[in-house]
């Protein structure tokens, strides 16, 4: 498998996508729990199965670019709506960047990175190495690299997120992953309850730090990406079960921009686990 990894790392980036569009399918077809998720958050966000269907080859794509992105030359991409992170480092603000699970979205934090970071340093994201040895050590290569940083998930790491906001420089989440049991609320996401992580509102209300969505779109025919970055529309509320429900309209916004490329078969309204290890992480 690791040998194959660093195949596919070299591998021209239409390839890839050629090669994860199959792999999407395949799975998509191989496994009936997997292919009625897809179809029911789908349904859920009101998108019948033939206006999303391509978001099944997306998920692949995503799977196929990861040795590329980790591993591999860079990926070529473009930045859209810099300014709004331009003014937030001018303001002299931390930067929570908030992105679902749409695209390349580790793709966003590399490109922040790539632009910001030598001025106004790197961006710390949480980190949850591999059950395999092999991977978890690439991971662990990839996600710290020039302008990253990553921090482990547990209390300590989200302490360094914290002093990473107060000096002024940036942070990554995923707001629309299921958390641990204990650290997140209940709160509607597209017209459905799912645990949400409280984390998010947390690091913004304890450092004053500027919220900034990001969304990563991936182009047709590997030519590469798009990153999209704005502002919250509005301040974060002071209420948790407020600022958590912004924090998923915020998300459900980014996803109708693409919704080709969400991944809709991810567990979203499942039940949160229990994580004794990390009690008190963004609770």
């Amino acid at each position: 498998m690791p040998s194959l990894f660093r195949l596919f790392s070299v591998l021209p980036l239409w390839l890839l996508h050629g090669l994860g569009a199959a792999m999407g399918w395949l799975a998509f077809l191989a496994s009936p729990i997997y292919r009625g998720r897809f179809r029911a958050n789908a349904a859920q966000a009101g998108y019948r199965f033939g206006e999303v269907s391509s978001a099944v080859g997306h998920a692949g794509r995503m799977v196929a670019e990861l040795p590329r992105l980790w591993l591999g030359a860079p990926l070529p991409f473009r930045i859209e709506g810099g300014a709004c992170v331009e003014e937030a480092y001018a303001q002299g603000r931390g930067i929570l960047y908030l992105t679902p699970h749409l695209g390349c979205f580790e793709l966003s934090a590399q490109a922040a990175a790539h632009r910001w970071s030598a001025t106004h340093g790197p961006i710390t994201v949480l980190y949850r190495p591999a059950r395999q040895a092999w991977l978890a050590k690439v991971m662990e290569t990839a996600r710290n690299r020039p302008g990253m940083l990553a921090v482990p998930t547990n209390l300590s790491g989200v302490r360094q997120m914290i002093k990473a906001l107060r000096r002024g420089e940036a942070v990554g989440l995923l707001p629309d992953q299921v958390p641990p049991q204990g650290q997140g609320l209940w709160s509607p996401f597209f017209g459905k309850g799912a645990y949400t992580m409280t984390l998010s509102i947390r690091l913004a209300q304890q450092t004053g730090a500027a919220v900034v969505l990001a969304r990563c779109e991936r182009l047709s025919w590997g030519r590469g990406y798009v990153v999209h970055f704005e502002p919250l529309p509005a301040p974060l509320a002071a209420d948790a079960d407020a600022a958590v429900l912004q924090i998923n309209q915020a998300m459900e916004h980014l996803i109708r921009q693409s919704p080709q490329q969400y991944l809709w078969g991810y567990g979203r309204y499942k039940e949160p686990r229990v994580e004794v290890a990390a009690t008190g992480v963004g609770a």
